[in-house]
């Protein structure tokens, strides 16, 4: 009872400042999620850290992520400023990132280029993309709001199914508590609420919001599942303590670390 209620209170205070986070302001916006994709990046690191022969700059991961964030916010938000010199700052930091390794001396600086890069692609890209997904046609909170919505319906639901009725493992070699008893509960759940949004917002048409929910669907999925198999591959069992109960951000943003990508895409194709 007391591990359930430190996760239920810690649950609803990370989930209340990602809601609050996005439909207050972009700004308010841009700060919670720099320092989340920040924090989320420095947590990857510290996991490929714990590989004989890597050892990546921690500090420099978490500033090569917060600005590629912080340069995707300008680009997709400003009808002025969006052109792509803005990422200039970025790439020449990921130059400077390489070029630290010939003063460190490290023992193998293949590997802390490659897991550098890593984290850059696994981590800061999807959270940066999110941006695109909030100024999908100008400024649009609800669209971003909606995606972390159907994200966490998926992965709840998915568990109280998976807990109740699992049987049949989904994919035991990675993550053997996972079942298609609980995939198909989620999916279930995540189409009921793509059709709740097309009521609440019409504006989207209810096949528009079905094909969201099967991107999230497929997609949340194999997220979650690709965070597993990173923290079997490294023998633990969560990527941080950041949120109590819960384990690190990357166990709670693993899900839309591929959703948002091919959300984008979908946008993207769509707009």
């Amino acid at each position: 009872m007391s591990n359930f209620l430190q996760r239920t209170i810690s649950g609803a205070i990370f989930i209340s400042i990602v809601i609050a986070s996005i439909l207050i302001h972009s700004y308010t916006f841009l700060i919670v999620f720099t320092l989340l994709c920040g924090w989320a990046v420095a947590e990857f690191q510290q996991l490929t850290n714990l590989q004989k022969g890597v050892k990546v700059n921690i500090w420099l991961g978490v500033g090569g992520g917060a600005l590629l964030f912080l340069s995707s916010h300008l680009y997709a938000s400003s009808e002025v400023l969006n052109y792509p010199w803005l990422y200039a700052a970025y790439i020449a930091y990921v130059i400077i990132a390489f070029l630290w390794e010939l003063f460190r001396k490290a023992e193998n600086p293949v590997n802390n280029w490659a897991y550098f890069i890593l984290g850059q692609v696994y981590v800061a890209l999807p959270f940066s993309l999110l941006n695109f997904i909030l100024f999908a046609v100008g400024y649009q909170p609800v669209l971003l709001l909606s995606v972390f919505i159907i994200i966490w319906v998926n992965d709840t639901v998915a568990y109280l199914f998976g807990v109740t009725f699992g049987k049949h493992r989904l994919f035991a070699r990675i993550s053997p508590k996972k079942s298609w008893e609980g995939f198909i509960g989620g999916a279930l759940g995540t189409l009921a609420t793509g059709y709740i949004f097309s009521l609440l917002i019409p504006e989207v048409s209810l096949l528009h919001w079905l094909i969201l929910a099967e991107i999230i669907i497929v997609f949340g999925t194999l997220g979650d599942l690709m965070e597993s198999l990173l923290k079997r591959t490294l023998s633990v069992k969560d990527s941080g303590n950041a949120i109590p109960g819960h384990g690190g951000l990357l166990d709670r943003f693993d899900s839309m670390l591929l959703a948002a990508p091919a959300v984008f895409i979908y946008l993207t194709l769509l707009l």
